[in-house]
């Protein structure tokens, strides 16, 4: 039987929503900006867990509501590196921002759960047309990217890739 290689990026993509739905257990998956210069995922794992703040983007706080407890985020450095490094989980819920005099910024508490075995760059997950649509491809601004089950399989696959 020959196999076409859309075929073959179906069965793929059925196997990942098929594994995720079985291991995600109801958890959702985002991806979260930082400047290493700032923070980086290093200073993360230094610290053991922190609060996620400095996010103003209406559509980032948004995603930022969103998060939940066991939730999972891929640490992407921005900058020079452009590549997701580490992967955090989300310690809370969101809430307003203690340092801020405004009740729309809110922030999350999360902590490092391990780096990647390899960063995924921008320049790869550019070049994968099952990236296509993603917002880190198509809203290089935003700070918090929703993650869908299937891409987050997909990331992990490529973050192993020798």
């Amino acid at each position: 039987m020959k196999h076409t290689r859309q075929g073959i990026d179906l069965i793929c993509s059925k196997v990942k929503q098929k594994y995720m739905a079985e291991h995600s257990q109801g958890k959702r998956f985002w991806l979260l900006k930082t400047e290493p210069e700032i923070y980086s995922y290093a200073d993360l794992v230094r610290d053991g867990a922190t609060v996620w703040d400095g996010v103003a983007n209406n559509t980032a706080l948004k995603h930022l509501r969103e998060m939940q407890p066991g939730d999972q985020a891929m640490i992407y450095h921005t900058g020079d590196e452009r590549q997701a490094v580490g992967i955090a989980q989300i310690t809370s819920a969101a809430y307003a921002d203690p340092k801020q005099n405004d009740p729309k910024l809110v922030v999350v508490d999360l902590q490092p759960l391990r780096p990647l075995a390899a960063p995924v760059t921008l320049a790869a997950v550019k070049a994968d047309p099952f990236f296509a649509g993603w917002a880190l491809v198509t809203q290089a601004r935003l700070s918090v990217v929703p993650v869908s089950a299937a891409q987050w399989a997909h990331l992990l696959e490529m973050a192993t890739a020798p």
